[in-house]
This record gives C-alpha cells, structure tokens and sequence, in this order.
C-alpha cells in the first residue's frame, strides 16, 4: 500500500470510529444542545485538537509502549473511567436545574471556553481512543513513512474529527432538538450521564485487563 493510500485507509477509520457512539458524541450532543451552537462548534474544535495529539502519539510508537508497558496501560484505563464518572456525576446533579437559554449566556465567552476544556478533557481522557489510534496506524502506516506523512497526517486528523463534530453541534443545536431538550432536560441528562457513566465503569472493571 503506498502512504497516500495508507493515509486514506486511516482517515477513514477514524471518521468511523468518530461516528461510534461514546462520550465524545455525548458530549458534544449535550453542549450543543444545552448550551448553545457555539458552546457545541468549542466542543467539536477540541475533538480535533484531542485527535491531532492522539496521531502525534500514535506516530512516535504509543500502541507498542501500551502493548509493552500494561501497568500503563492500565493506569490509563483507570484514570479514564474515573474522570468519566466524576463528568457523569456533574451532569447528574444538575440535570434538573432550569436552564437559563438568554443571548447574554449564549454569548458568554467563558461558557466556550470551558465546553472546550470539558471537550478536550473528555477525548483525552478515554485510553480506547488511544489504542484505537494506535493500533489504526499501526495496522495501516508503512514501517518507514517518508517525512511529508508527520506533517500531512496531524492537520488530516484534525479534520475528520473536528469535521464530523461539527457537523453534530449544527445537528444538535437547531430549533427542534433545543426545543424537545428544554422540555425532557432532566430525562435527557440523566440518560447522558447514566451512559458517560457506563463507559467509565467499564474501563474500571476492565482495567485488570491489560492485554490490547
């Protein structure tokens, strides 16, 4: 396989694993959602960011440390779903507070910033995304790519995860879909955080699984 083929083949498996559903679409669904289409697009931009680090790590080798080290690739399975718990603890508690949908809070630069931080947080945290892209290049990368696949891969990456993310913040932030939230908001976030939750208990009690 030549390395545009290569690259191809890779991006198209990460726009698939993107599309899966896990806490990253969760997420992204909730702040476009709840908050506001720009509160959703931060969150989208993060998964990007979380997807270039992720192809960076993957690049210099992180699917063979984890297969090699398994105390890290455990460590990193508990600090995941741990974090994933403690997210779905906070949607929980305040999953039947009103929500205060004002231009003024849309526009409020501080809620962007931490829907960012809460996106970038939330892809980092889960090792599945890091074993997914390692093994994904892994499998699909030559041994030896030449020097333009580093520069290349990373903005590609970007793209197919940033992308497809925001293509759910628009979904999710039209005039339906708040609507409907505002009316089941309770319900919505306790499922949201009952699944967020699911996925971090599982890393738990899988994390005595080293094997990748």
């Amino acid at each position: 396989m030549s390395p545009s083929a290569a690259i191809l083949a890779i991006l198209a498996a990460l726009l698939i694993g993107a599309m899966s559903p896990g806490p990253s679409f969760v997420i992204v669904a909730r702040h476009s959602i709840g908050l506001s289409r720009r509160d959703g697009l931060a969150t989208a931009v993060a998964m990007g960011i979380g997807g270039v680090f992720f192809s960076g790590i993957a690049l210099v080798g992180l699917y063979t440390l984890l297969a090699t080290v398994g105390w890290l690739y455990m460590s990193l399975k508990i600090a995941g779903g741990l974090y994933l718990i403690y997210l779905a603890s906070k949607i929980w508690r305040g999953a039947a507070a009103p929500l205060a949908l004002d231009s003024a809070q849309a526009a409020n630069a501080g809620n962007v910033r931490k829907s960012f931080w809460v996106g970038l947080s939330t892809q980092l945290s889960n090792p599945k995304t890091a074993v997914a892209y390692g093994s994904i290049f892994a499998a699909l990368l030559p041994q030896h790519p030449p020097l333009w696949c580093y520069f290349a891969l990373p903005p590609l990456v970007f793209a197919v995860e940033a992308g497809w993310y925001t293509v759910v913040a628009l979904c999710f932030s039209s005039k339906r879909p708040r609507e409907l939230y505002l009316r089941a908001k309770t319900w919505i976030d306790r499922v949201a955080a009952s699944a967020i939750a699911a996925l971090g208990l599982r890393l738990l009690f899988t994390a005595h699984k080293t094997g990748i």
